[in-house]
């Protein structure tokens, strides 16, 4: 799957976020690219990555 490196670094902000850390912020045509993939979704929290965004992120981070 091809991501262009603004949806790269949301993932990568989400994942970051899940984790408990701080982000910044997240673009938010980014992170709804994301969701029309089912890499990323919308909760009463705010944007979360889902494990097919999680499984992506580390396909891409592998190389």
């Amino acid at each position: 799957m091809a991501l262009s490196p603004e949806q790269v670094t949301a993932l990568r902000n989400l994942a970051r976020k899940k984790q408990g850390h701080e982000v910044d912020w997240i673009n938010i045509a980014d992170a709804r690219g994301l969701t029309e993939l089912g890499l990323a979704e919308r909760g009463r929290t705010g944007w979360i990555i889902t494990a097919a965004g999680e499984a992506e992120l580390l396909a891409h981070e592998r190389g």
